[in-house]
Protein backbone atom coordinates (compact mmCIF):
# COMPACT_ATOMS: atom_id res chain seq x y z
CA UNK A 1 0.00 0.00 0.00
CA UNK A 2 1.97 2.94 -1.15
CA UNK A 3 2.85 5.32 -3.92
CA UNK A 4 4.50 3.96 -7.06
CA UNK A 5 6.09 5.40 -10.14
CA UNK A 6 3.95 5.44 -13.29
CA UNK A 7 5.69 2.62 -15.14
CA UNK A 8 4.97 1.11 -18.55
CA UNK A 9 4.48 -2.49 -19.59
CA UNK A 10 5.82 -2.09 -23.10
CA UNK A 11 8.68 -4.54 -22.94
CA UNK A 12 6.54 -7.30 -21.47
CA UNK A 13 3.40 -6.56 -23.46
CA UNK A 14 5.30 -6.96 -26.71
CA UNK A 15 5.38 -10.70 -26.18
CA UNK A 16 1.74 -11.01 -25.07
CA UNK A 17 -1.57 -10.52 -26.83
CA UNK A 18 -3.47 -8.08 -24.62
CA UNK A 19 -7.19 -7.38 -24.51
CA UNK A 20 -8.21 -8.44 -28.00
CA UNK A 21 -11.73 -9.59 -27.18
CA UNK A 22 -11.56 -12.01 -30.10
CA UNK A 23 -12.59 -15.67 -30.08
CA UNK A 24 -10.32 -17.82 -27.95
CA UNK A 25 -7.73 -19.99 -29.60
CA UNK A 26 -7.36 -23.60 -28.50
CA UNK A 27 -3.70 -22.98 -27.72
CA UNK A 28 -4.35 -20.11 -25.28
CA UNK A 29 -5.08 -19.76 -21.58
CA UNK A 30 -6.58 -16.40 -20.68
CA UNK A 31 -5.69 -14.27 -17.66
CA UNK A 32 -7.99 -11.31 -17.10
CA UNK A 33 -6.76 -8.23 -15.27
CA UNK A 34 -9.65 -6.22 -13.83
CA UNK A 35 -7.46 -3.62 -12.16
CA UNK A 36 -7.12 0.15 -11.92
CA UNK A 37 -5.62 1.82 -14.96
CA UNK A 38 -6.78 5.22 -13.70
CA UNK A 39 -7.56 6.82 -10.35
CA UNK A 40 -5.50 6.55 -7.19
CA UNK A 41 -5.58 2.72 -7.10
CA UNK A 42 -3.53 2.64 -10.32
CA UNK A 43 -0.50 3.52 -8.20
CA UNK A 44 -1.08 0.39 -6.12
CA UNK A 45 -2.16 -1.99 -8.90
CA UNK A 46 0.20 -1.19 -11.73
CA UNK A 47 3.54 -2.28 -10.21
CA UNK A 48 2.15 -5.63 -8.98
CA UNK A 49 0.51 -6.11 -12.38
CA UNK A 50 3.85 -5.47 -14.05
CA UNK A 51 5.43 -8.18 -11.90
CA UNK A 52 2.62 -10.55 -12.86
CA UNK A 53 3.27 -9.78 -16.51
CA UNK A 54 6.94 -10.60 -16.04
CA UNK A 55 6.10 -14.03 -14.64
CA UNK A 56 3.59 -14.63 -17.45
CA UNK A 57 6.23 -13.72 -20.01
CA UNK A 58 8.72 -16.12 -18.39
CA UNK A 59 6.17 -18.93 -18.51
CA UNK A 60 5.29 -18.22 -22.13
CA UNK A 61 8.94 -18.15 -23.16
CA UNK A 62 9.57 -21.48 -21.42
CA UNK A 63 6.82 -23.24 -23.39
CA UNK A 64 3.66 -21.92 -21.79
CA UNK A 65 1.20 -23.45 -19.37
CA UNK A 66 -0.17 -26.91 -20.20
CA UNK A 67 1.55 -26.40 -23.53
CA UNK A 68 -0.48 -23.26 -24.20
CA UNK A 69 0.47 -19.59 -24.29
CA UNK A 70 -1.01 -17.31 -21.65
CA UNK A 71 -2.98 -14.43 -23.15
CA UNK A 72 -3.77 -11.35 -21.07
CA UNK A 73 -6.98 -9.34 -21.38
CA UNK A 74 -7.62 -6.17 -19.41
CA UNK A 75 -10.37 -3.87 -18.18
CA UNK A 76 -10.08 -0.66 -16.18
CA UNK A 77 -11.84 -0.47 -12.81
CA UNK A 78 -11.16 3.30 -12.76
CA UNK A 79 -10.72 3.04 -8.97
CA UNK A 80 -14.50 2.78 -8.69
CA UNK A 81 -16.40 -0.09 -7.11
CA UNK A 82 -19.23 -0.09 -9.66
CA UNK A 83 -16.71 0.03 -12.50
CA UNK A 84 -14.83 -2.79 -10.78
CA UNK A 85 -17.80 -5.10 -11.10
CA UNK A 86 -18.14 -4.15 -14.77
CA UNK A 87 -14.42 -4.76 -15.34
CA UNK A 88 -14.69 -8.21 -13.80
CA UNK A 89 -17.57 -9.11 -16.10
CA UNK A 90 -15.69 -7.69 -19.09
CA UNK A 91 -12.61 -9.89 -18.67
CA UNK A 92 -14.82 -12.90 -17.99
CA UNK A 93 -16.64 -12.18 -21.25
CA UNK A 94 -13.23 -12.17 -22.93
CA UNK A 95 -12.66 -15.72 -21.70
CA UNK A 96 -10.60 -15.24 -18.53
CA UNK A 97 -9.70 -18.46 -16.72
CA UNK A 98 -8.11 -16.41 -13.93
CA UNK A 99 -9.36 -12.96 -12.85
CA UNK A 100 -6.76 -10.71 -11.22
CA UNK A 101 -8.23 -7.85 -9.19
CA UNK A 102 -7.05 -4.73 -7.38
CA UNK A 103 -4.62 -4.73 -4.48
CA UNK A 104 -7.13 -3.45 -1.94
CA UNK A 105 -10.06 -5.58 -0.73
CA UNK A 106 -12.58 -2.76 -0.89
CA UNK A 107 -11.74 -1.90 -4.49
CA UNK A 108 -10.92 -5.42 -5.69
CA UNK A 109 -13.94 -7.22 -4.24
CA UNK A 110 -16.52 -6.16 -6.88
CA UNK A 111 -14.48 -7.77 -9.69
CA UNK A 112 -13.65 -10.78 -7.51
CA UNK A 113 -17.34 -11.26 -6.71
CA UNK A 114 -18.12 -11.20 -10.43
CA UNK A 115 -15.51 -13.93 -10.90
CA UNK A 116 -16.98 -15.93 -8.02
CA UNK A 117 -20.45 -15.73 -9.53
CA UNK A 118 -18.98 -17.12 -12.77
CA UNK A 119 -17.11 -19.87 -10.85
CA UNK A 120 -13.72 -18.46 -11.87
CA UNK A 121 -10.56 -18.32 -9.76
CA UNK A 122 -9.68 -14.79 -8.66
CA UNK A 123 -6.50 -13.43 -7.10
CA UNK A 124 -6.14 -10.06 -5.42
CA UNK A 125 -2.87 -8.46 -6.54
CA UNK A 126 -1.72 -7.70 -3.01
CA UNK A 127 -4.73 -7.32 -0.68
CA UNK A 128 -3.97 -8.10 2.97
CA UNK A 129 -7.40 -8.34 4.57
CA UNK A 130 -8.80 -11.79 5.42
CA UNK A 131 -11.88 -10.70 3.46
CA UNK A 132 -9.81 -10.91 0.26
CA UNK A 133 -10.50 -14.60 -0.07
CA UNK A 134 -13.05 -17.12 1.18
CA UNK A 135 -14.41 -14.92 3.96
CA UNK A 136 -15.24 -11.86 1.86
CA UNK A 137 -15.63 -13.24 -1.66
CA UNK A 138 -15.95 -17.03 -1.79
CA UNK A 139 -14.17 -20.36 -2.24
CA UNK A 140 -12.47 -19.49 -5.55
CA UNK A 141 -10.80 -16.28 -4.30
CA UNK A 142 -7.18 -15.88 -3.08
CA UNK A 143 -4.46 -13.38 -2.29
CA UNK A 144 -0.75 -14.08 -2.66
CA UNK A 145 0.34 -11.40 -0.20
CA UNK A 146 0.63 -11.78 3.58
CA UNK A 147 -2.17 -10.69 5.86
CA UNK A 148 -2.00 -7.28 7.51
CA UNK A 149 -2.56 -9.00 10.86
CA UNK A 150 0.66 -10.94 10.36
CA UNK A 151 2.47 -7.63 9.89
CA UNK A 152 1.16 -6.26 13.19
CA UNK A 153 1.92 -9.51 15.01
CA UNK A 154 5.40 -9.59 13.49
CA UNK A 155 6.24 -6.08 14.63
CA UNK A 156 4.93 -6.78 18.15
CA UNK A 157 6.89 -10.00 18.64
CA UNK A 158 10.06 -8.84 16.87
CA UNK A 159 10.28 -5.52 18.75
CA UNK A 160 9.67 -7.32 22.05
CA UNK A 161 12.19 -10.10 21.41
CA UNK A 162 14.89 -8.19 19.53
CA UNK A 163 14.52 -4.54 20.66
CA UNK A 164 13.35 -5.15 24.23
CA UNK A 165 10.17 -3.12 23.74
CA UNK A 166 7.83 -3.47 26.71
CA UNK A 167 5.50 -0.47 26.57
CA UNK A 168 3.42 0.20 23.45
CA UNK A 169 1.05 2.94 22.32
CA UNK A 170 -1.41 1.87 19.61
CA UNK A 171 -2.43 4.50 17.05
CA UNK A 172 -5.00 3.29 14.50
CA UNK A 173 -5.93 5.05 11.28
CA UNK A 174 -9.51 3.82 10.80
CA UNK A 175 -9.61 4.45 7.03
CA UNK A 176 -9.19 0.92 5.63
CA UNK A 177 -9.56 -2.75 6.50
CA UNK A 178 -5.80 -3.03 5.92
CA UNK A 179 -5.04 -0.58 8.72
CA UNK A 180 -7.44 -2.31 11.10
CA UNK A 181 -5.83 -5.63 10.24
CA UNK A 182 -2.38 -4.44 11.32
CA UNK A 183 -3.69 -3.43 14.73
CA UNK A 184 -5.75 -6.62 15.05
CA UNK A 185 -2.58 -8.66 14.59
CA UNK A 186 -0.73 -6.56 17.12
CA UNK A 187 -3.59 -6.91 19.60
CA UNK A 188 -3.57 -10.70 19.16
CA UNK A 189 0.17 -11.01 19.74
CA UNK A 190 0.78 -8.42 22.48
CA UNK A 191 -0.99 -10.31 25.30
CA UNK A 192 1.24 -13.33 24.57
CA UNK A 193 4.35 -11.29 25.37
CA UNK A 194 5.06 -11.51 29.10
CA UNK A 195 5.56 -8.07 30.60
CA UNK A 196 4.42 -6.19 27.51
CA UNK A 197 1.90 -3.43 28.19
CA UNK A 198 -0.29 -1.31 25.97
CA UNK A 199 -0.08 2.03 27.78
CA UNK A 200 -2.59 3.79 25.57
CA UNK A 201 -4.47 3.66 22.31
CA UNK A 202 -6.04 6.18 20.01
CA UNK A 203 -7.55 6.56 16.54
CA UNK A 204 -7.41 9.08 13.74
CA UNK A 205 -8.56 9.37 10.14
CA UNK A 206 -6.17 9.25 7.21
CA UNK A 207 -7.34 12.64 5.96
CA UNK A 208 -6.88 14.37 9.33
CA UNK A 209 -4.56 17.33 8.90
CA UNK A 210 -3.67 17.25 12.58
CA UNK A 211 -3.28 14.55 15.22
CA UNK A 212 -2.37 17.10 17.91
CA UNK A 213 -4.82 15.73 20.47
CA UNK A 214 -3.47 12.19 20.03
CA UNK A 215 0.09 13.44 20.40
CA UNK A 216 -0.88 15.34 23.55
CA UNK A 217 -2.16 12.11 25.07
CA UNK A 218 1.08 10.31 24.21
CA UNK A 219 3.16 13.10 25.73
CA UNK A 220 1.02 13.10 28.87
CA UNK A 221 2.14 9.57 29.71
CA UNK A 222 4.45 9.25 32.71
CA UNK A 223 7.09 7.74 30.42
CA UNK A 224 7.51 7.82 26.66
CA UNK A 225 6.43 4.44 25.26
CA UNK A 226 9.12 2.12 23.94
CA UNK A 227 7.20 1.81 20.68
CA UNK A 228 4.25 3.29 18.85
CA UNK A 229 2.30 0.73 16.82
CA UNK A 230 1.11 2.98 14.00
CA UNK A 231 -1.48 1.21 11.86
CA UNK A 232 -1.77 3.47 8.83
CA UNK A 233 -1.01 3.89 5.13
CA UNK A 234 -0.41 6.49 2.47
CA UNK A 235 -1.00 9.35 2.18
CA UNK A 236 -2.00 10.30 5.73
CA UNK A 237 0.65 8.22 7.48
CA UNK A 238 3.40 10.62 6.37
CA UNK A 239 1.75 13.55 8.13
CA UNK A 240 1.23 11.45 11.27
CA UNK A 241 4.88 10.39 11.41
CA UNK A 242 6.06 13.94 10.77
CA UNK A 243 3.91 15.28 13.59
CA UNK A 244 5.03 12.59 16.03
CA UNK A 245 8.68 13.37 15.45
CA UNK A 246 8.12 17.15 15.39
CA UNK A 247 6.56 16.82 18.86
CA UNK A 248 9.84 15.40 20.14
CA UNK A 249 8.57 11.84 20.55
CA UNK A 250 11.49 9.52 19.78
CA UNK A 251 9.84 6.15 20.45
CA UNK A 252 10.29 3.39 17.93
CA UNK A 253 7.59 3.72 15.30
CA UNK A 254 6.36 0.37 13.99
CA UNK A 255 4.09 0.11 10.96
CA UNK A 256 2.95 -2.37 8.34
CA UNK A 257 4.39 -3.01 4.92
CA UNK A 258 2.29 -0.24 3.40
CA UNK A 259 4.98 2.32 4.09
CA UNK A 260 7.87 0.38 2.60
CA UNK A 261 9.93 2.51 0.22
CA UNK A 262 12.11 5.58 0.36
CA UNK A 263 10.06 7.75 -2.04
CA UNK A 264 8.24 9.55 0.81
CA UNK A 265 11.12 10.00 3.25
CA UNK A 266 12.08 13.47 2.06
CA UNK A 267 8.85 14.63 3.73
CA UNK A 268 10.28 13.51 7.10
CA UNK A 269 13.96 14.50 6.90
CA UNK A 270 16.41 12.28 8.79
CA UNK A 271 13.71 9.93 10.07
CA UNK A 272 15.17 7.30 12.39
CA UNK A 273 13.99 4.52 14.69
CA UNK A 274 11.30 3.52 12.19
CA UNK A 275 10.61 -0.14 11.30
CA UNK A 276 8.44 -2.03 8.82
CA UNK A 277 8.15 -5.69 7.72
CA UNK A 278 8.75 -6.48 4.03
CA UNK A 279 8.48 -9.62 1.88
CA UNK A 280 11.56 -8.69 -0.12
CA UNK A 281 14.04 -5.84 -0.25
CA UNK A 282 13.96 -3.15 -2.93
CA UNK A 283 17.19 -1.69 -1.52
CA UNK A 284 19.70 -4.13 -3.02
CA UNK A 285 20.41 -5.87 0.29
CA UNK A 286 17.99 -8.80 0.25
CA UNK A 287 19.64 -11.92 1.72
CA UNK A 288 18.31 -13.86 -1.27
CA UNK A 289 20.38 -12.82 -4.29
CA UNK A 290 17.59 -13.93 -6.64
CA UNK A 291 15.40 -11.09 -5.34
CA UNK A 292 17.95 -8.52 -6.45
CA UNK A 293 18.14 -10.27 -9.83
CA UNK A 294 14.38 -9.81 -10.11
CA UNK A 295 14.71 -6.13 -9.14
CA UNK A 296 17.20 -5.62 -11.96
CA UNK A 297 15.01 -7.47 -14.44
CA UNK A 298 12.04 -5.36 -13.42
CA UNK A 299 14.11 -2.22 -13.96
CA UNK A 300 15.25 -3.38 -17.39
CA UNK A 301 11.66 -4.04 -18.46
CA UNK A 302 9.88 -1.10 -16.87
CA UNK A 303 12.60 1.55 -16.67
CA UNK A 304 12.73 1.82 -12.88
CA UNK A 305 13.45 -0.39 -9.89
CA UNK A 306 10.58 -1.56 -7.69
CA UNK A 307 9.57 1.26 -5.38
CA UNK A 308 7.99 -0.99 -2.75
CA UNK A 309 7.65 -4.63 -1.73
CA UNK A 310 4.09 -4.54 -3.11
CA UNK A 311 5.51 -5.29 -6.55
CA UNK A 312 6.35 -8.82 -5.46
CA UNK A 313 2.93 -10.43 -4.76
CA UNK A 314 1.96 -9.99 -8.43
CA UNK A 315 4.82 -12.27 -9.43
CA UNK A 316 3.94 -14.75 -6.69
CA UNK A 317 0.26 -15.06 -7.60
CA UNK A 318 1.03 -16.07 -11.20
CA UNK A 319 3.69 -18.48 -9.94
CA UNK A 320 1.42 -20.35 -7.50
CA UNK A 321 -1.61 -20.30 -9.81
CA UNK A 322 0.44 -21.70 -12.71
CA UNK A 323 1.83 -24.47 -10.48
CA UNK A 324 -1.72 -25.37 -9.44
CA UNK A 325 -2.88 -25.44 -13.08
CA UNK A 326 0.00 -27.71 -14.02
CA UNK A 327 -0.72 -30.08 -11.12
CA UNK A 328 -4.44 -30.10 -11.87
CA UNK A 329 -3.67 -30.53 -15.59
CA UNK A 330 -6.59 -28.16 -16.11
CA UNK A 331 -7.77 -24.57 -15.68
CA UNK A 332 -11.04 -25.81 -14.16
CA UNK A 333 -11.60 -23.58 -11.15
CA UNK A 334 -12.47 -26.30 -8.64
CA UNK A 335 -9.51 -28.43 -9.71
CA UNK A 336 -7.14 -25.46 -9.44
CA UNK A 337 -8.51 -24.48 -6.02
CA UNK A 338 -7.98 -28.06 -4.80
CA UNK A 339 -4.31 -27.93 -5.83
CA UNK A 340 -3.78 -24.48 -4.30
CA UNK A 341 -5.24 -25.72 -1.03
CA UNK A 342 -2.66 -28.52 -0.96
CA UNK A 343 0.21 -26.02 -0.96
CA UNK A 344 2.10 -25.90 2.32
CA UNK A 345 5.23 -23.78 2.49
CA UNK A 346 5.29 -23.78 -1.31
CA UNK A 347 8.61 -22.19 -2.34
CA UNK A 348 8.40 -18.87 -4.19
CA UNK A 349 10.93 -16.19 -4.93
CA UNK A 350 9.52 -14.06 -2.12
CA UNK A 351 9.02 -16.63 0.59
CA UNK A 352 6.87 -19.74 1.10
CA UNK A 353 3.12 -19.75 0.54
CA UNK A 354 0.50 -21.91 2.23
CA UNK A 355 -3.22 -22.16 1.45
CA UNK A 356 -5.89 -24.29 3.09
CA UNK A 357 -9.60 -24.96 2.82
CA UNK A 358 -10.09 -22.38 5.61
CA UNK A 359 -7.71 -19.60 4.58
CA UNK A 360 -6.76 -18.53 1.06
CA UNK A 361 -4.24 -16.07 2.41
CA UNK A 362 -1.02 -16.10 4.43
CA UNK A 363 -1.61 -16.09 8.19
CA UNK A 364 2.07 -16.63 8.87
CA UNK A 365 5.12 -15.64 6.87
CA UNK A 366 8.78 -14.80 7.01
CA UNK A 367 9.34 -11.07 6.97
CA UNK A 368 12.49 -9.05 6.53
CA UNK A 369 12.68 -6.08 8.89
CA UNK A 370 13.53 -2.75 7.27
CA UNK A 371 14.89 -0.05 9.56
CA UNK A 372 15.10 3.60 8.56
CA UNK A 373 18.01 5.50 10.09
CA UNK A 374 18.88 9.03 9.10
CA UNK A 375 16.33 8.85 6.31
CA UNK A 376 17.84 5.68 4.78
CA UNK A 377 16.05 2.31 4.90
CA UNK A 378 17.97 -0.96 5.09
CA UNK A 379 17.28 -4.58 6.01
CA UNK A 380 18.48 -5.29 9.54
CA UNK A 381 16.81 -8.57 10.50
CA UNK A 382 14.18 -11.15 9.60
CA UNK A 383 11.37 -12.66 11.62
CA UNK A 384 8.68 -15.32 11.42
CA UNK A 385 5.99 -15.16 14.09
CA UNK A 386 6.02 -18.04 16.54
CA UNK A 387 2.56 -19.26 15.53
CA UNK A 388 0.05 -18.48 12.77
CA UNK A 389 -2.63 -15.87 13.44
CA UNK A 390 -5.80 -17.93 14.00
CA UNK A 391 -8.93 -17.44 11.96
CA UNK A 392 -10.98 -16.08 14.87
CA UNK A 393 -8.45 -13.30 15.39
CA UNK A 394 -8.43 -12.53 11.67
CA UNK A 395 -12.23 -12.37 11.57
CA UNK A 396 -12.15 -9.69 14.27
CA UNK A 397 -11.97 -7.25 11.37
Amino acid sequence: MMKFFNLGLLAVAGSLAIGSGTALADDEIVVGMATAQSGFMEAYDKPAKEAAMIRIDEINKSGGLLGKQIKVVEADTKTDRAEGAKAGLEVIDKGADLVIVSCDYDFGAPAALAAEAAAKVSFFLCAESIKAGIQGVGPHSFSASVLAAVQGATMAEWSYKKKNARSFYVLLDTWTEYNKGICDGFDWMAPKLEGAEVVGRDTFKNEDASIASQITRIKSLAKEPDAIMLCSMMPGVVSAIKQIRAAGINSMILNGSGVDGSYWLNAVPDLSNFYVPVQGSIYGDDPNAAVEEFNKKYETITGARPSSQYVYPGYVLIDVWAKAVERAKSTDADAVVAELEKMKDEPTLFGPRTFSSEIHHQNRGRYLIAQTTGGKPAIVDEWTISEPVPLDALLKQ
